[in-house]
């Protein structure tokens, strides 16, 4: 049987259906239903995952506006189905166009920007600033590189191309931020194919290790395919791979087992490793510790130049 998921319900359509706020206050303080917001209720738990829970959110959020407003930024990428790391989702944004006033309050932002019509699109009946103006938009304000992580994310996904970024770049010139938009925008790989594989780029050009290609495909002699790597350093003959527990589900098929996929990629790691290339591996764990990911890199690198 298949869970039904919980049903958002505002204030004032709970009233209409009978409910009083003494039932709401019980039903929340009981946790049999979760208060999203004031005024916004779940009839039941709330999803675990951020961006789930963010989606329902800026839907309750919404349906309260005195003025109609459009979902920008954070708010935006997550409506647009884009990753993020390391970008906060307690508060939801959104952009009007002058004559308004930014306000920062516990769950709403409001940004104020001039918005061009091709700049707004719809998302399930909701507007939402574009791809290229969401990723720009947050790459002015986030760090680099969580920029860098939604800047890749949609250029893989297709959802942005590099000239419709450095047109939305054109178009925030002069605004707060735009410089390092510009940074972010210009260092973004549609390559990346994952967050940790955006985060271990920016890891890796911080500490001079940039690698000289992503996603290179190792061949034998024969020029038989033994598989592509995320990572290489071609002059020194050495190939790098970020391991993500989620990489292996992707590489599992219909009805095979987990340990099946690490069996497998370890004997492509053997046939790449019996070509000649050096390999070296990372984890969530050694993007954290920019030191220890640095040494285990520099290792490889100076093994592989012998």
């Amino acid at each position: 049987m298949t869970d039904v998921p919980p049903r958002l319900l505002l204030r004032r359509d709970a009233l209409d259906e009978g409910f009083t706020d003494d039932e709401l206050g019980r039903l929340a303080r009981r946790r049999e239903w979760t208060r999203l917001r004031r005024g916004a209720y779940l009839d039941g738990a709330a999803p675990d995952a951020a961006a789930a829970r963010h989606r329902l959110l800026v839907t309750a959020t919404l349906g309260q506006l005195r003025r109609p407003a459009v979902v920008s930024h954070q708010s935006a990428a997550v409506l647009l189905g884009m990753p993020l790391w390391g970008v906060p989702l307690g508060r939801v944004h959104v952009t009007r166009r002058p004559p308004a006033w930014n306000d920062a309050g516990r769950v709403l932002f409001v940004h104020v920007g001039g918005l061009d019509d091709d700049e707004v699109v719809e998302v399930g009946g909701v507007a939402v600033t574009s791809p290229a103006r969401t990723a720009v938009d947050l790459a002015r304000a986030v760090p680099f590189e969580p920029a860098v992580v939604v800047l890749d994310a949609a250029l893989h996904a297709g959802l942005c191309t590099e000239a419709t970024l450095t047109d939305a770049l054109g178009r925030c010139r002069g605004r707060p931020g735009a410089r390092s938009a510009g940074r972010a925008v210009r260092f973004a790989d549609g390559r990346s194919e994952s967050v940790g594989e955006s985060r271990s780029r920016v890891v890796l050009h911080a500490l001079g290790l940039d690698p000289s290609g992503l996603q290179f495909p190792v061949r034998t002699a024969e020029d038989v395919l033994l598989g592509r790597t995320d990572f290489v350093w071609e002059d020194r003959r050495v190939v790098g791979e970020f391991d993500g527990q989620v990489k292996y589900g992707r590489l599992l098929r219909p009805g095979q087992h987990p340990g099946d996929a690490v069996f497998e990629e370890k004997r492509r790691e053997d046939a790449i490793r019996g070509e000649g290339w050096g390999v070296v591996r990372w984890t969530w764990d050694d993007v954290q510790d920019r030191i220890l990911l640095g040494a285990r890199v520099r290792r490889a690198l100076v093994r592989g130049g012998r």
